[in-house]
């Protein structure tokens, strides 16, 4: 739905979610390709996760998210190490996600996702291993969430954990 006739929005409603970002021992990062309801022609590479559940906290919540997506039932998960605010229409509904991104290594883990038909139900199409040159090299032809997220990930996968959350924009 779009703005209304005054041209706004109005207030969006709050969504906690939790994200992960998977890193495997070459350096590479696990995305998937989301489409937008409404907006098949945006395209975005994201992480694992999404919304928490009633009474979920956001870690339950990023491993559940990632036991479902990628078939990982491991329990380790490392730090939150970065967060974000953003708005947008997720169907008919104005939304903003206030997201915590945790962090976990997997060198040498296969990713056993449920059936192609299962995740486009979650407007999830595809997945893969992008390196940080890859997504570089892509910019120009693909979308990112968070946008600079090779940038981010560098000191990631060079072993640099923040001590503290930090807030990467949108």
């Amino acid at each position: 739905m779009p703005p209304d006739s005054a041209g706004t929005r109005g207030n969006p409603t709050p969504r906690p979610a939790a994200r992960v970002i998977v890193l495997d021992g070459c350096g590479r990062v696990l995305l998937f390709r989301i489409e937008l309801p409404g907006r098949e022609n945006l395209r975005l590479w994201i992480t694992p996760g999404g919304g928490l559940e009633s009474g979920e906290t956001h870690e339950q919540a990023a491993l559940r998210e990632l036991r479902e997506e990628t078939g990982l039932s491991d329990p380790a998960l490392g730090p939150c190490v970065w967060t974000r605010r953003h708005a947008f229409w997720w169907i008919d509904e104005w939304i903003e996600q206030i997201e915590r991104y945790y962090l976990r290594r997997a060198p040498g883990i296969v990713v056993k996702p449920p059936p192609i038909d299962v995740l486009k139900k979650e407007h999830l199409h595809e997945y893969r291993w992008w390196t940080i040159d890859e997504m570089m090299a892509a910019a120009d032809t693909e979308a990112f969430s968070p946008r600079r997220l090779p940038e981010l990930l560098r000191p990631l996968v060079d072993g640099c954990v923040p001590e503290s959350p930090i807030a990467v924009g949108i």
